[in-house]
C-alpha cells in the first residue's frame, strides 16, 4: 500500500468534502432516498449533511443524553433511527427533529435496525440487553423476543419476513409475522460478536472472541468455518448478490467466496494489504463487484473485486476508521474515525 502514502492521489482530496466534529464517529447512513447522510456521535449528537451539497451547512441535532450506541437508516425516505446509552431509542428526520419511539430506562440500546417493506408497512427493531423489541414505522409496538444472553449483532433479512440476531453461543433466526414466536435457533458455543445476513437469505455469519467466524447454511443449517485472523473481527459486508463476505480483523480486507461450493474449502482473497495494519470496516458497494475499507490508521481504500485494483480514497493520520457507509445507489462513500474526521466521497462518473 506505500503507493497510497502521497497526500495528492487521495481521492476526498479531488472528489470528497470533509469535516473535524470532535467526537468519535459510531457509524454513517444514508437516507434511503439517498438525499441525505447523517453521521452519529458519541457525544450523542447526529451530523445531518445534504448530498447534493455537501460543502453547505452540517446541521448538529442534539439526539441522547450521553453517547449514541447505534444507529440506522429509518423506514422512510429520509429518516434515520437511533439507540442510545440513555436508555432511548429515538428518530430523526431529514429537517433536524428528533422525537422519541420508546425508553428502557437505564438499559441501553446497543443494536437498532430497520426494513422499509411497502406501502406503509416498515419496521424497526432494537436489541436492548437480552430482547429485541419490534415497532412498526409509527412507533406502535408489536412484540418482544428474549435471547439467553445480550444481544450483540440484529439484521432483517432481505424481505424484511425475518429478523437475525447474534448471542452468546449462537444466532437466532425470528419470523416477523408469527402469531406464536418458535424461532429457529442456529447453535455454535462461543461468545458470537457482530452479524450479517446473506442478501439472497443463503446463510447467517457471525464474527467470535476467538477470530474467526462462524456461519450457517440455510436452511439446512451446514456449519461453516472461516478462520485465520490475528485479530477480532468487527465489520462484515456481503457483496452485490451476496458472491463475497467481506471482513475486517486482518491487515487486509478478507473476502470470502459464497459461490462454488464455498466458503468451505475455498480460499479467501485479500485486497489491499501488505503494511500489517489491521482493516477495522469494510464495506461492499451495493451496485458494484466492489469494496471498502477502512484501517487502524485512518486510512481508506476502495478495492475492485476481480481485478484487485486499489484506489486510495482517504490518507492516513485521524485514528482508527470506525465507521463506512454507500449510498443505496452506490455513487457516494460516507466515512467516519475515531479522532472525528467525516467525510463524504462523489463516485459518480463526471462527462
Amino acid at each position: 500500500m506505500s503507493q497510497t502514502k502521497r497526500k495528492a492521489d487521495f481521492l476526498i482530496d479531488t472528489r470528497g468534502v470533509q469535516r473535524a466534529l470532535d467526537a468519535f464517529v459510531v457509524a454513517a447512513r444514508f437516507s434511503r432516498d439517498n438525499a441525505t447522510v447523517a453521521f452519529a456521535l458519541g457525544d450523542g449528537t447526529v451530523r445531518l449533511v445534504t448530498v447534493a451539497d455537501p460543502a453547505g451547512d452540517w446541521r448538529s441535532v442534539d439526539v441522547h443524553e450521553g453517547a449514541v450506541l447505534s444507529f440506522a437508516t429509518g423506514t422512510g425516505p429520509a429518516d434515520f433511527v437511533s439507540g442510545g446509552d440513555d436508555g432511548k431509542l429515538r428518530r430523526i428526520a431529514a429537517a433536524g427533529e428528533a422525537a422519541d419511539i420508546a425508553g428502557f430506562g437505564m438499559k441501553w440500546v446497543e443494536q437498532v435496525a430497520s426494513h422499509a417493506l411497502d406501502k406503509g408497512k416498515g419496521l424497526i427493531a432494537a436489541g436492548v440487553g437480552k430482547v429485541v423489541h419490534l415497532f412498526d414505522e409509527t412507533g406502535k409496538k408489536l412484540k418482544e423476543w428474549t435471547h439467553p444472553s445480550t444481544v450483540t449483532g440484529l439484521t432483517f433479512d432481505g424481505k424484511g419476513k425475518r429478523v437475525a440476531t447474534s448471542h452468546y453461543n449462537g444466532a437466532t433466526l425470528w419470523f416477523v409475522a408469527a402469531k406464536v414466536d418458535t424461532p429457529r435457533k442456529l447453535e455454535w458455543k462461543g461468545s458470537h460478536i457482530a452479524l450479517a445476513m446473506h442478501p439472497e437469505g443463503d446463510a447467517v455469519v457471525t464474527a467470535m472472541q476467538e477470530n474467526s467466524l462462524h456461519g450457517w447454511g440455510l436452511p439446512e443449517g451446514k456449519h461453516m468455518r472461516m478462520s485465520g485472523y490475528p485479530s477480532k473481527t468487527q465489520s462484515l459486508s456481503f457483496s452485490k448478490g451476496g458472491k463475497w463476505l467481506a471482513s475486517s480483523g486482518s491487515d487486509a480486507m478478507v473476502l470470502w467466496p459464497f459461490f462454488g461450493g464455498g466458503p468451505m474449502g475455498k480460499a479467501p482473497i485479500e485486497l489491499a494489504g501488505g503494511d500489517g495494519i489491521n482493516c477495522t470496516q469494510v464495506a461492499a458497494n451495493p451496485r458494484d463487484d466492489i469494496v471498502a475499507g477502512g484501517f487502524e490508521d485512518g486510512l481508506v481504500v476502495v478495492a475492485d473485486i476481480g481485478s484487485s485494483r486499489i484506489l486510495p480514497v482517504v490518507p492516513p493520520g485521524q485514528g482508527p476508521v470506525t465507521a463506512l457507509a454507500w449510498s443505496a445507489d452506490g455513487t457516494r462513500l460516507a466515512v467516519g474515525t475515531e479522532k472525528g474526521l467525516a467525510g463524504i466521497v462523489d463516485f459518480a462518473k463526471r462527462s
